[in-house]
C-alpha cells in the first residue's frame, strides 16, 4: 500500500454529532477499479471532469468531510494509480489519510483487496462506488451510526424503497413476457455506501470464497453468510454515473449544491 496525506487517524474513542457513532470509527473503501466500458470513454469515467473537478474527486471530498471516516482506501488498477494521484488527489488535498489497493478482475475481488488494505483497528468498513460523486458526508455518517446503533446488525445499506412498478418476466419468442407484478413494498433500490462490521465482512468474504459464491453487491456476500443487513433511507440523487447521459444530470446537481 502507498500512503497519501499526513493527517493522523482520528481517535476512535472520541464522540461526534453523528447519532452516537464514534469519530473516525470507519475505514472507507472506494472501489474505482472498473473499466467504464458502458460509459464509452477509453480512459474510464472517474477522471472525467464534472462541475470543475474529476468525478472521483467529489467522492473523495465527501468521505474526507465525513466525521465517522478515519481512513480511505482507493481500489484502482495499478496502471492508473499515478494518474489518479496527479489529477484527482494532489490538486484537492485531503485531511484524511489515503492508501491505494489493487483492483481485481471482478467487483468482489476489488472489495477483497480493499478490505485487506484497511489499517488494523477499524471496526467498521464503508464500501462505496467511486462513480457516486453525489454522496454527502451526512449520509455517510448516518449509515455508520445506524449500523452501530444496534449490535444485532451486521450491515447497513443506503437506498430507498422501490417506487416504480416491478414486473417478473419469462423469455418467450414474442419477447420478455410479463408473468407477475409483485408488491413494491417488498423491494428496495440499493446504493452505496454499504457499511459493515469489519469482522463480519471478513468472515463473509472467506465463506464466499469457500463456497464459490459471487454476489451482485457486497451486502449479498454478508447475506450469504447469514448476516443481518438492513436498509437505511438515503437521498435518491445519490446516483451512479454509468452511461454518458448520467453525467449532465450529476454535473447539474453538483453545481446546484455549490450555489
Amino acid at each position: 500500500m502507498e500512503g497519501i496525506g499526513t493527517a493522523p487517524v482520528t481517535d476512535s474513542a472520541a464522540s461526534c454529532a453523528c447519532g452516537g457513532a464514534p469519530e473516525g470509527a470507519a475505514c472507507a473503501v472506494i472501489v474505482a477499479g472498473g473499466s467504464g466500458t458502458r460509459f464509452g470513454n477509453p480512459g474510464g469515467k472517474l477522471l472525467v471532469e464534472a462541475a470543475g473537478r474529476p468525478l472521483i474527486a467529489w467522492t473523495l471530498a465527501a468521505f474526507d468531510r465525513a466525521r465517522t471516516i478515519g481512513h480511505i482506501v482507493i481500489v484502482c488498477q495499478p496502471a492508473r494509480r499515478q494518474e489518479m494521484r496527479e489529477v484527482a488527489i494532489d490538486p484537492y488535498p485531503l485531511a484524511t489519510p489515503v492508501t491505494f489497493a489493487d483492483a481485481g478482475a471482478e467487483r468482489q475481488d476489488s472489495t477483497v483487496s480493499g478490505v485487506a488494505a484497511a489499517p488494523t483497528g477499524y471496526d467498521v468498513i464503508a464500501i462505496h462506488d467511486a462513480a457516486r460523486p453525489l454522496i454527502s458526508p451526512a449520509t455517510i455518517d448516518a449509515a455508520v451510526a445506524e449500523l452501530l446503533r444496534d449490535p444485532r446488525r451486521d450491515g447497513v445499506v443506503c437506498g430507498q424503497g422501490a417506487i416504480d412498478t416491478l414486473k417478473t418476466v419469462e423469455e418467450q419468442e414474442v419477447g420478455a413476457r410479463f408473468v407477475d407484478t409483485p408488491p413494491r413494498s417488498r423491494f428496495w433500490c440499493v446504493q452505496t455506501p454499504q457499511v459493515f462490521r469489519t469482522h463480519v465482512l471478513v468472515q463473509a468474504i472467506e465463506r464466499a470464497a469457500a463456497d464459490g459464491f459471487a454476489g451482485t453487491d457486497d451486502a449479498s456476500v454478508v447475506e450469504h453468510a447469514g448476516g443481518v443487513v438492513v436498509g437505511v433511507e438515503a437521498p435518491r440523487d445519490n446516483i451512479k454515473v454509468t452511461v454518458p447521459e448520467d453525467l449532465p444530470l450529476v454535473e447539474a446537481l453538483l453545481r446546484a449544491r455549490a450555489n
